[in-house]
């Protein structure tokens, strides 16, 4: 997806706006005139799953989108497209799910679109969220306090290329739920745990961390791709190399064994309910503990660091020696977004 995207779609479309984040940057969404503009599509199957269904996703992971970079999100677009013999109970679900995540939120669909195409192409539905969101206190004071630690700190949103030596990197919860949840039910799985989707709007703890502590300098939700993916793009843009430790990252015991079921590597499942945090390491702990006070971070860790000693991701493992966390080559698992 990243070769794709980097070869055809910004080879087209990249350096045709003066914008303060341009399509080239390829951050979780663009700023124009102070406006944070993000469009996402969701085409997960099955649209109903353990922990959340289609419409939660289109909704949370817009979002969330909007967020990581510091923005408060407030006003969404909507275009459905809908299979012929999709059953109205079906669809009003889908929509009820989305209300109640826009009231959880603080957002709101304004306008949009819809479209019924043929039956046996799209799995149910397929829905497309755009959003804009803001600059508003929070992400000012929030930076102030990031430029009382780092004096070479002068950009005025929170991006992937933000990071430097000595940042610390924490990650609100256990990752993979969310992509072994679809995946138990795209094949009928039971792992007899109860393993459910993490998909949830997190604008509002977001919102809180910059509020209330400051000093985070860079965010992403690790969605496709996982954890891994995520810590690549860190490393990637902002020219650090990052240094994590295997028994800090949290993953709950019957999702790594699903995972050692199946082949399957946790840090490369897809998440839709966490977001991993740069901050400078002066705050890491003050925002740990913050994210430990909520729901949504209560099983949060710092769980390494960006370093200049080397490029790239690696993790320290509990055996002792260290290990490269290179991107997935391709999707794990299909369709859980």
């Amino acid at each position: 997806m990243h070769s794709l995207v980097k070869k055809y779609i910004v080879r087209y479309f990249g350096g045709t706006a003066k914008v303060e984040v341009p399509l080239e940057a390829l951050d979780d969404a663009a700023v124009v005139n102070d406006i944070v503009l993000k469009s996402d599509s969701h085409a997960v199957k099955p649209i109903f799953f353990p922990g959340g269904d289609i419409g939660h996703i289109a909704v949370a992971g817009t979002v969330n989108d909007i967020a990581v970079l510091g923005a408060e999100p407030y006003a969404l677009a909507c275009g459905l497209i809908l299979e012929e013999g999709l059953t109205l109970t079906d669809f009003e679900r889908i929509l009820s799910s989305m209300q109640q995540t826009c009231l959880k939120a603080g957002v709101s669909i304004v306008t949009g679109d819809t479209k019924v195409v043929e039956k046996g192409s799209l799995g149910g539905c397929v829905i497309n969220t755009s959003g804009i969101g803001r600059r508003n206190t929070a992400l000012e004071k929030n930076l102030q306090v990031a430029k009382q630690f780092r004096s070479d700190f002068k950009v005025r949103w929170i991006l992937d290329s933000n990071l430097r030596d000595g940042d610390k990197i924490l990650v609100s919860g256990t990752v993979g739920d969310h992509g072994i949840a679809v995946l138990s039910a795209q094949e009928g799985l039971n792992f007899g745990s109860g393993i459910r989707s993490d998909v949830k709007p997190l604008n509002r703890l977001i919102q809180c961390l910059l509020a209330e502590v400051g000093g985070v300098v860079a965010m992403k939700d690790p969605t496709r791709g996982g954890l891994a993916d995520a810590l690549n793009e860190f490393s990637e843009k902002s020219h650090v190399g990052i240094l994590t430790s295997e028994d800090k990252i949290p993953v709950r015991k019957d999702v790594q064994v699903a995972c050692e079921m199946l082949g399957l590597d946790p840090l490369e499942i897809g998440n839709e309910g966490k977001v991993i945090i740069g901050v400078v390491r002066e705050k890491a702990e003050e925002v740990l503990q913050l994210l430990r006070t909520t729901e949504e971070g209560k099983e949060a860790e710092i769980i390494g660091e960006a370093t200049a000693d080397f490029t790239g991701v690696a993790m320290q493992t509990v055996v002792g020696g260290k290990r490269i966390i290179s991107r997935p080559v391709g999707d794990p698992v299909p369709r859980i977004c």
